[in-house]
C-alpha cells in the first residue's frame, strides 16, 4: 500500500486529491461491511462552460455532483460561478424562444448553429444542469432528436459529450450490510443487499 499512498499524495499536490482519493484510500481499509466504495449516483451536475467568441458559449466540461453549480469562464479569462438568480432568468427566457420555436436548440437546423457556439442559456439547457434546472420544460426538449443534436454539437469536444453521458447515465447503484458476531472469539457473518435505480436522466 505503500505505492498507493504515494500516488494519493500525488493526486492530492496536483489538485485531483477530491477525485482520486477517495476510491485509494478503500484498498487499505477492508473490514466487516461490504461496497463502502459504492455510493449512490451524485444528484447534480458541476458544468464548466467557456466563452468561446463574444457571447458565444460551449460546454468545457461536466461531472456529476452533489449540488449543481455553472462555472462560467469568460473570453477574458476570468472565471465565476453563475448565481440561481442569473441561471432562473436565462433559463425563463430561453424557455420562452423554446415556446415560440426560435431557440437553436430545438430548431432542425440547430446544431449547425450551436457547433459554432450558442447563448448562455441555450449552454445552460444543452448540459447536464439544464436537466435539473429546466426540468419544468423537460417535454420540450428531452426525447427531441432537434435538441438532442444541437445539444450534442454544442460541447467543446466530441469526448467530452460522450463522457458526459456515460457518467450521468450510470445507474444508482446503494448498498447496505449488516455484521453479526457470534461466539466468543466474535466470529463475524455479513450480508449485503444491494439496489440499483436509474441513472441521471432517469434512462
Amino acid at each position: 500500500m505503500k505505492l498507493l499512498r504515494k500516488f494519493s499524495q500525488a493526486a492530492i499536490a496536483s489538485g485531483l486529491g477530491a477525485f482520486l482519493v477517495t476510491g485509494l484510500t478503500g484498498c487499505g481499509n477492508q473490514d466487516n461491511t461490504q461496497a463502502q466504495n459504492q455510493e449512490p449516483q451524485k444528484k447534480g451536475a458541476f458544468v464548466i462552460i467557456e466563452e468561446v467568441e463574444k457571447g458565444k458559449y460551449k460546454i468545457k466540461d461536466e461531472f456529476p455532483a452533489d449540488e449543481t453549480r455553472i462555472v462560467l469562464k469568460e473570453l477574458n479569462g476570468t472565471e465565476r460561478v453563475l448565481t440561481k438568480e442569473e441561471m432562473d432568468k436565462l433559463i425563463k427566457e430561453e424557455a420562452a424562444k423554446i415556446e415560440n420555436n426560435t431557440s437553436n436548440l430545438t430548431n432542425p437546423n440547430g446544431a449547425q448553429v450551436t457547433s459554432q457556439g450558442m447563448g448562455l442559456g441555450e449552454a445552460i439547457l444543452a448540459s447536464a444542469a439544464g436537466a435539473i434546472l429546466g426540468s419544468w420544460i423537460g417535454s420540450k426538449l428531452f426525447g427531441n432528436p432537434n435538441y438532442e443534436r444541437a445539444r450534442a454539437a454544442g460541447y467543446k469536444s466530441p469526448t467530452t459529450y460522450t463522457r458526459s453521458k456515460s457518467s450521468f447515465n450510470k445507474p444508482r447503484t446503494t448498498t447496505t450490510s449488516t455484521t453479526k458476531k457470534s461466539g466468543f472469539f466474535g466470529s463475524s457473518s455479513t450480508r449485503s443487499t444491494t439496489s440499483k435505480s436509474s441513472g441521471f436522466f432517469g434512462g
